[in-house]
């Protein structure tokens, strides 16, 4: 019989997508994986040595968000 697959948690679905991109908005967070709270999680990883930078845009409507850029993991993390 075949085991159920695990349900990543919001970090475990943040850490997956940094393999493949180096930044993220609210709105992807929300859009994507359904993360409510993407500064709480990027403040998660950050407690596990994480290093982020954050910059202010702005969309063609003129709404303001944030960008969350990674710019380095902790060496004993696995991406």
């Amino acid at each position: 019989m075949k085991e159920p697959m695990k349900k990543l948690t919001q970090k475990e679905m943040l850490k997956k997508h940094f393999e493949h991109t180096d930044n993220i908005s609210n709105i992807e967070a929300q859009a994507v994986y359904k993360i409510r709270a993407l500064p709480r999680r990027i403040s998660d990883l950050k407690e596990e040595g994480y290093v982020f930078t954050h910059e202010w845009k702005t969309d063609l409507t003129g709404q303001r968000y944030m960008r969350y850029f990674i710019v380095s993991t902790p060496s004993h993390a696995k991406l």
